[in-house]
């Protein structure tokens, strides 16, 4: 069983790291791999609301 506070950094590692596929996003020379980096944040997204649904009180704790 994996502990709330572990995933909880995990969250927040995975949300600083969301900015590099932004700024790949914003890259005008990308071609095809734009569907994809743009496939890559919507989960990502989804994710994210995902774990602050499931753990609310978690991320009010923490601030």
């Amino acid at each position: 069983m994996v502990n709330v506070a572990v995933m909880q950094e995990k969250i927040r590692v995975v949300e600083s790291k969301r900015d590099a596929l932004v700024r790949l996003l914003e890259q005008p020379d990308i071609g095809t791999l734009r569907i994809d980096v743009n496939q890559a944040l919507e989960e990502l997204d989804d994710l994210i609301d995902e774990f602050k649904q499931t753990f609310p009180e978690e991320e009010n704790a923490s601030n």
